[in-house]
């Protein structure tokens, strides 16, 4: 938990890139595969506009729990890129 108190703090004062290195960090070492991590990865990165890493940390989120925040978020990913980036489908 203090942990992610941590994780939360650097995500709020704009320390992405520090967050990101501790969420892996945290997701390497529990015991079990945690759906909140990856969803708050994924938040993460698409602050960071890294839409393609955000949207593949909420698949692995909705993997591991159908119910998680996670697909919401995917879903609004989903809308932004088809709306405002219809190039990624079409590299």
């Amino acid at each position: 938990m203090e942990r992610q108190n941590e994780i939360s703090k650097m995500i709020a004062e704009g320390q992405t890139e520090r967050a990101i290195e501790r969420l892996n960090e945290l997701i390497a070492t529990l015991p079990s595969p945690d759906d909140h991590a990856y969803y708050v990865l994924g938040n993460v990165y698409r602050k960071c506009g890294d839409f393609a890493r955000a949207m593949g940390c909420y698949l692995e989120a909705m993997a591991i729990n159908p119910d998680s925040p996670a697909a919401e978020a995917h879903r609004m990913l989903t809308d932004i890129i088809e709306f405002y980036h219809k190039d990624y489908y079409n590299p």
